[in-house]
């Protein structure tokens, strides 16, 4: 199954977007598809910061399905971070 999302950004005052059609796991988009529109955003958002330095970005507007925002719920999502540290 594939969602189409679209994400607006600007980057040091340069505006861009990029939409796009993602694969997503049907049986968690059923579940919840915000949350899983929002962590397919996330990775495409830290993707483009990787791609242009990591400089300063901000997110202005993310929806998918073109009518579902999810600008709010991308700025929530956080890595997690395996600590598999023998400590």
């Amino acid at each position: 199954m594939k969602i189409t999302i679209s994400i607006s950004l600007n980057i040091e005052e340069t505006r861009i977007g990029n939409a796009d059609s993602f694969p997503v796991n049907r049986w968690n988009f059923k579940k919840d598809p915000d949350w899983e529109a929002a962590i397919i955003a996330y990775q495409k958002i830290e993707k483009i910061k990787y791609e242009t330095g990591y400089r300063k970005t901000e997110i202005l507007k993310v929806t998918y399905s073109e009518d579902n925002d999810i600008t709010e719920l991308v700025k929530k999502v956080r890595p997690i971070i395996k600590d598999d540290l023998p400590l």
